[in-house]
């Protein structure tokens, strides 16, 4: 298990992680998703004791990656976004220098080279130069580092990133068998490749935590977010006529226009959370039927995780960009004061304006 407790990580004035606390359960596979720059990886480096935080605490099982970072690592297998490779090494002797590091026994050093191998599907290339691999086979040998001595935790940063589509799925079927026997923590701003591998999705924001739940729970949290989307064989006029007896809580908004079809209707429906478990389908079915205009297309489209995804960042862009006018403001008051203080005040008294132009009258 993993404790991450109030983290910060500042550089300077900026502040990349803001105080960032979330838990990590055993065997699960969790998404850290974010945009570009929002602190993923700045967080796996703290996690993994690449870098310290410059407040609050990371436990792994138990113990503080930053007072007893031996034991905290031994439980960690980490793939950075660059894999650290050796390219003058074969595949082979960089796994039997990586398990060396790791302090594997050396009784044990074989058959863990020879598990990661398998596992990752390095069999065919281990006595290959790592340099000579493609891309993809080298985020597996990256792989295979990570899992060497099989640990209980494995993080991976950005493991599909710069690779083709072919290796994403097949990087993808890796993290999924690891899943099986691992608890995963993979970083990434690909929203597609998370909702596909990951029981549980935390999504950050300007270093700061906010979301953390299920891809479903978390498409549920869009309010409003189920539309409804018919095609009626009938004129926009009569469909209205037809939805206003329809009573209903269920419906929050409704748009209605002529179709792209000679004859037809499109209409769309934006459903509430009055009473999210019943279905107006049937109901709207019957109803166009009983008016002899049937409905000659239906569509339910639910909230997407990229619809989540845009409302939560956007949400804090957007308190984000209000603070930076706040502090924007305040240091241009504070540059203003600063400025009448070693210069004195630039505007005239009252009074002698006054004289001023009691002089100018004689």
């Amino acid at each position: 298990m993993i404790e991450v407790k109030n983290l910060v990580k500042k550089y300077g004035n900026h502040i990349a992680v803001d105080h960032l606390s979330f838990t990590v359960e055993d065997g699960q596979i969790y998404g850290f998703l974010g945009p570009n720059g929002a602190g993923k990886s700045t967080t796996m480096n703290i996690m993994t004791g690449y870098i310290g935080a410059t407040q609050g605490e990371v436990f792994i099982d138990g113990h503080n990656i930053l007072t007893e970072p031996e034991l905290a690592k031994r439980s960690i297998g980490y793939l950075p976004e660059i894999p650290p490779l050796y390219v003058d090494m074969t595949v082979l002797e960089y796994l039997n220098f990586a398990a060396e590091l790791k302090k594997i026994k050396a009784s044990e050093r074989k058959n863990a080279v020879e598990e990661a191998m398998s596992l990752t599907r390095l069999d065919d290339v281990k006595t290959r130069l790592i340099r000579n691999l493609s891309k993809g086979y080298k985020q597996r040998v990256g792989l295979a580092q990570a899992v060497l001595g099989m640990p209980d935790i494995i993080i991976l940063d950005e493991p599909t990133v710069g690779l083709d589509p072919i290796q994403i799925i097949e990087i993808r079927d890796l993290i999924k068998e690891l899943g099986k026997k691992h608890t995963v923590i993979l970083s990434s701003h690909i929203l597609s490749e998370v909702s596909a591998i990951c029981d549980h999705i935390m999504i950050i924001s300007h270093g700061k935590l906010v979301a953390s739940d299920t891809p479903e729970n978390l498409m549920q949290m869009m309010k409003g977010g189920h539309t409804l989307e018919l095609l009626v064989k009938a004129n926009p006029t009569k469909v209205r006529e037809i939805l206003k007896v329809y009573k209903t809580n269920n419906i929050v908004s409704q748009e209605i226009q002529k179709g792209e079809e000679e004859g037809t209707t499109a209409v769309t429906i934006c459903l509430g959370e009055e009473n999210p478990d019943y279905d107006i389908r049937e109901d709207l079915f019957y109803l166009f039927a009983e008016n002899k205009s049937p409905i000659i297309m239906m569509q339910l489209k639910k909230a997407s995780l990229e619809e989540v995804f845009m409302e939560l960042t956007g949400a804090e862009e957007e308190k984000q960009e209000k603070k930076s006018h706040r502090i924007g403001l305040f240091r241009k008051n504070i540059e203003k004061e600063a400025e009448i203080l070693v210069n004195g005040d630039s505007s005239p008294d009252p009074e002698e304006q006054e004289d001023e132009n009691n002089d100018s009258d004689l």
